[in-house]
């Protein structure tokens, strides 16, 4: 949180870290404030005490260099009093500094806001601040980290990305840097221990760090430790993939502590000591055994040699223990001997901790993660000392498994929460691209923050980048939620691309950076294949294609009209996404075409092949780009990932391209048919084609395509018998321009009313005659179905914000989540929190107005979050209801299907790669007509993206019918 006094008006900044310096910097001289420029051009010294911790030392020194980065001159460090200038900048720490400590004790200084505060800091302009000094801008800690971050605030304040070397963004050069006058206060943070944890970390950030830096040593660890503290982070999982911390580099130890950054490690890594220790050198340990039943003495001197190594340095003792590898626990035989051995093995490393930290055990954070497997020692009763923080994992794609109870919160050492923005492992891997859409990190991370898990956050992060805009979200979530609520992310991205590249295109640049992530989180690019969506069906791959190629289009734009000098730091973090990710998609979706006009024997399938080739090959051109190109190199190997042909869960050895097929064409001629709604071809099938039934109140229109079947010519005609039939041509979805489209619409002000017949015909060497019904509603059915979701044939979706009333009982409501999931919004419950409802008569709820074209029963589907069983007991039950009858209860963890829906489950396994899960429910209409529908809340933490209603087998789709106010919309939700 943070307070102001004495601010010039609009001095708080709207953006990232709700910072109030940013508003409050100014770039010429105006409006009063404190001058980091000096006239004549200088610019003023940064003071520090030479008393001050190391890593107060050197942010002091790191916020002299950034000045330089603006004016381009960097601002002298002075650290003798006796040297002071008439102006100047003192860094500084309580306690640490005399010179803080006397501005307070003269009562200039004021760090009532701060003192005895975790984290904390003040910033403040102070005239006549002792004899022979006019004025000094005063940057004091409460501790050293809070000075650290109050001096890289100011940093932020006149420009400088924290990713200024990390992603190549350029510091905007001034003349003029002044501070308006003035008090500002920030901290301490909500989450206590923010971080995140380098893995998977093969064979892209090995491979760079091997090139640029000879390997994880102190040369690359100090690069990474600078960006955390400008992003607020303070705690590490080191990279442990054939990687050691402390043994690849000795130095890194001690460089960790000299920054600042609290070091821990894995949660299958006990006791500060990295799992490579143990297979380098497990010869030299007893039996040689990871296996506390039998080779216990000398576990525990491994587990002594890590605690003594770290004694003066500020860690969190990661404590438990699981298999050798990041593999379950050898069990003793059952399941409580196994919770005893490790009630055992926690006790054991206590008492190593205590001595080895020469201080009580209860006196040095430790962590017990509650990884895979582990869950379930928790849940039989493990006894565990209640200092130690219980940090419960997600199912490794983003969803929360479990939350503390309020039985639970009241332990000293609190909760937290280990979060996966990349993964290699069940249900499967993901490591090549951002694929992390922030209003589901804020989702989840809010149930956390909201449930009391906010003692420790860490992010598994595996190569860093391409995860910096997921990774300063997450961070800046944990150091205050309440400045990025579901409200505020569009405004809080916003902000974050004006930071990066400035306000004339920060717009259109958050829109881009926003939408490739929600895309991506579709399915996940690893998780795509050629039958992800649908050829047949709503145009579903024309649409999602088009929408890429539209992101695409857009980002060109934004590129060709920056900088020269900010399109290395675009290219990563926007740009190549993009390229990639669209012809990626593209690709899968041209060896869909391929392998189905291979079927319907066109011509245009060898086109199609080679554009699966070429698109294959251009993923590869834009990876080298990005490797060799972008920067001059500098970030050669950061797209080395694998990530096309999966064929299990981890990534393939190489890229396979997917498989393509080839007509023999030499004898072949004339012309075939394709229908909308329809995988086979005529002439052929030996029935004739039927179009899709159009009606009034939809207005859809449907097409078919014609196309050659040889390398001639094949002359042909389309016509109607009807009157009221309509055939205009457009663009086939297909690589070849001899694919033909066309499409067939109705005159409704032509068409009689009621269901009709008519036949379309394609006539050339050969006559195929498609058959048309469409249904024109009376004067009464429009009258009833106008601003109701539905129509007169076939399924519709139905916009979860489009609601018609929303009850809220005792304050619990059903509230929007701008751009989640599949959506433009979906709707959840809040407060997030809030008691369950047992009468879904009387709980909160949404009605939506529905047109149904005739009695009987309806298959409703709910589509929504792979939300998982946070809340022990609590089954994740909702329930929908059709007017004034009795709403149908569906829950999602009942008995029968617990296991397959929670982690690792079959069913889980498909939700998390459909990022949605389809709840069904059967509601029975008593007569045609409009009609309420009923969703109503039983537990919270449920989230709905869409609804779609059916009265006959749902088509095979990824994201089902569009609705009717989204025809253009993507996704189809």
């Amino acid at each position: 949180m943070f307070t102001r006094r004495n601010v010039l008006e609009g001095a708080i900044a709207s953006g990232a870290f709700a910072s109030p310096l940013a508003a409050a910097m100014r770039f010429d001289r105006r409006a009063p404030g404190f001058d980091i420029t000096l006239p004549g051009g200088g610019v003023v010294p940064v003071f520090v005490d030479a008393a001050e911790p190391a890593s107060v030392r050197r942010v002091a020194a790191d916020l002299a260099a950034d000045i330089g980065r603006v004016l381009g001159t960097p601002a002298r460090i002075v650290n003798d009093r006796r040297l002071l200038p008439a102006r100047f900048i003192l860094v500084g720490t309580l306690g640490n500094s005399p010179l803080v400590d006397q501005l307070v004790m003269a009562g200039k200084l004021d760090v009532a806001d701060i003192r005895g505060k975790w984290e904390s800091f003040t910033v403040q302009t102070i005239a006549q601040p002792m004899p022979g000094v006019t004025e000094a801008l005063v940057v004091v800690g409460s501790d050293r980290r809070g000075a650290i971050y109050g001096a890289y605030d100011l940093s932020r304040s006149m420009g400088v990305s924290p990713w200024y070397w990390w992603a190549d963004v350029p510091v905007v050069r001034r003349s003029q840097l002044r501070l308006a006058h003035g008090h500002y206060v920030q901290g301490p943070p909500a989450v206590k221990y923010r971080g995140i944890f380098l893995n998977d970390e093969a064979p892209c950030l090995s491979g760079w760090t091997t090139e640029k830096f000879g390997g994880m040593n102190a040369q690359f660890y100090a690069k990474l430790f600078e960006l955390m503290l400008r992003l607020r982070a303070n705690y590490l999982w080191p990279a442990m993939w054939n990687n050691a911390f402390a043994i690849d580099d000795p130095a890194n130890p001690a460089l960790a502590d000299d920054y600042g950054i609290v070091m821990g490690t894995s949660h299958h890594e006990p006791m500060m000591r990295a799992h490579k220790e143990w297979t380098d050198n497990q010869q030299h340990y007893g039996n040689g055994e990871w296996n506390y039943a039998t080779n216990r003495a000398a576990i525990r001197q491994f587990f002594d040699e890590g605690i003594k190594r770290n004694a003066g340095n500020e860690v969190v003792v990661t404590v438990g223990m699981r298999g050798d590898g990041d593999v379950a626990l050898e069990s003793t035989g059952s399941l409580q001997s196994d919770v005893k051995l490790l009630e055992e093995v926690i006790g054991d490393q206590r008492r190593i901790i205590a001595d080895g930290m020469h201080m009580p055990a209860d006196k040095v954070p430790q962590v017990w993660v509650l990884f895979t497997e582990v869950y379930k020692y928790y849940d039989a009763g493990l006894k565990l000392p209640d200092d130690v923080t219980i940090m419960f994992a997600d199912d490794n794609v983003g969803n929360l498994r479990r939350l503390p109870l309020p039985s639970e919160r009241g332990r000293s050492g609190g909760f937290g929460i280990y979060f996966h923005m990349d993964m290699h492992g069940g249900p499967f891997a993901y490591q090549w691209i951002n694929s992390n859409p922030l209003p589901k990190i804020w989702e989840q991370m809010n149930l956390a923050n909201q449930y009391g898990a906010n003692e420790i956050w860490i992010a598994n992060v595996g190569d860093l980048k391409p995860l910096e805009l997921p990774i300063e979200f997450f961070l800046a979530m944990a150091w205050n939620p309440a400045d990025v609520g579901k409200d505020k992310i569009a405004r809080w991205t916003c902000d974050w691309a004006e930071r990066q590249f400035g306000t004339e295109h920060a717009d259109e640049i958050a829109f881009l950076a926003a939408r490739y992530a929600k895309y991506n989180a579709l399915p996940k690019p690893e998780k795509i294949t050629p039958g992800t969506y649908s050829l047949e069906h709503y145009g579903e791959a024309e649409r999602v294609c088009e929408a890429w190629a539209g992101l695409v289009r857009r980002a060109d734009a934004v590129d060709a009209a920056l900088r020269p000098d900010q399109r290395d730091a675009f290219y990563q973090l926007v740009l190549y996404p993009i390229r990639a990710c669209a012809n990626l998609t593209q690709m899968y979706v041209a060896a869909a075409r391929n392998a189905r006009f291979a079927e319907q024997a066109r011509a245009s399938t060898r086109i199609e092949a080679d554009e699966v080739r070429r698109r294959f090959r251009t993923d590869h051109d834009l990876r080298d780009t990005y490797n060799h190109v972008m920067a001059g190199g500098k970030w050669n190997h950061m797209m080395d990932q694998t990530h096309i042909g999966y064929f299990d869960w981890y990534p393939p050895i190489a890229d396979i391209m997917p498989p393509v097929a080839d007509l023999d064409l030499d004898n072949a001629s004339g012309f075939g048919v394709a229908v909308d709604g329809d995988s086979r071809s005529w002439p052929g099938y030996y029935l004739p084609p039927a179009l899709p039934t159009l009606d009034s109140i939809s207005r859809r229109p449907t097409w078919l395509e014609v196309f050659p079947r040889g390398n001639g010519a094949a002359p042909f005609t389309v016509t109607a018998d009807q009157p009221w039939v309509t055939i205009r041509e457009g663009k086939a979805f297909s690589a070849s321009p001899r694919d033909r489209r066309f499409w067939i619409d109705i005159d409704w002000a032509k068409a009689p009313e009621g269901k009709s017949s008519g036949t379309v015909t394609i006539a050339g060497e050969a006559v195929v005659k498609a058959q048309l019904t469409a249904i024109r509603a009376t004067a009464q059915q429009e009258r009833e179905a106008r601003g109701a979701f539905g129509g007169l044939a076939g399924e519709f979706s139905v916009p979860v914000t489009a609601f018609t009333r929303s009850v809220a009982v005792d304050g619990v409501r059903w509230e929007a989540i701008p751009d989640y999931g599949r959506v433009d919004a979906a709707m959840s419950i809040f407060p997030v929190d809030a008691p369950s409802f047992a009468d879904p008569a009387r709980a909160p709820r949404l009605d939506y107005a529905i047109y149904l074209a005739a009695a009987g029963e309806y298959r409703v589907e709910l589509v929504t979050s792979p939300t998982l069983e946070v809340i022990p007991g609590r089954k994740l039950s909702i329930a929908v209801g059709l007017n004034d009858k009795a709403p149908v209860v569906q829950t999602v963890f009942t008995p029968q299907d617990a296991a397959a829906q929670d982690f690792l489950g079959a069913k889980q396994a498909v939700n998390t790669a459909n990022n949605a899960r389809t709840m069904h429910f059967n509601v029975m209409a008593d007569r045609a007509g409009r009609h309420t529908l009923k969703v109503c809340m039983i537990d919270p933490t449920v989230v709905i993206q869409s609804i779609i209603v059916s009265n006959e087998e749902p088509k095979k789709t990824y994201f089902g019918p569009p609705a009717a106010d989204h025809l253009a919309a993507p996704t189809g939700a």
